[in-house]
């Protein structure tokens, strides 16, 4: 699923867990809106996520995993999974068009509407469309800056990609989380 008009990027570095957005709305070929939040913190405030796609969509689904993870005593595994399977499975979620990056101290995860659930085997997640540029930037940050912090990557990460994706701004959102 693509989707056009937003940057989500997850970094896990250092001890930290970051993830940043940007604040771009299009509608078509115009900017609705430049400071949109699209960063949250969920599970009494332990769990990141950021979101992609449709903001009613995103805000549906959104809802749908604060559930699972109060039903799952804040098991963010066990939630994104249910999610997914809900998602999947359910005829009217399934027309919801977004996704979402979640993380916890311990794991991150990318979750679709088409079911998939996927944890990284690198410490970096991404959606949107300014998502692979960022996601390289954060990856190359990384390699050749490993003194930064996760919150420093993952910024300027989505800066650089504001420069090169026509569909993300420089209007930042960042959530960071000790990671144990």
């Amino acid at each position: 699923m693509k989707h056009r008009g937003t940057t989500i990027l997850l970094v896990r570095h250092n001890g930290q867990a970051a993830i940043c957005g940007d604040g771009q709305v299009t509608y078509g070929p115009t900017v609705a809106k430049s400071t949109a939040k699209k960063i949250r913190r969920v599970g009494d405030g332990r769990i990141i996520c950021g979101f992609a796609g449709g903001a009613a969509d995103a805000m549906a689904i959104l809802e749908r995993f604060e559930q699972h993870l109060a039903q799952h005593a804040g098991n963010l595994t066990r939630a994104t999974v249910e999610l997914a399977k809900d998602w999947r499975l359910d005829r009217g979620l399934r027309r919801l068009e977004a996704t979402l990056v979640v993380a916890d101290a311990k794991s991150s995860f990318y979750i679709a509407g088409t079911g998939d659930v996927m944890e990284p085997d690198e410490n970096v997640l991404h959606t949107g469309s300014g998502g692979p540029f960022a996601a390289a930037a954060a990856k190359a940050l990384i390699r050749h800056a490993p003194h930064l912090t996760a919150s420093q990557i993952a910024e300027e990460s989505l800066l650089v990609a504001a420069d090169i994706c026509i569909y993300t701004n420089k209007n930042l959102t960042l959530e960071t989380l000790d990671c144990d």
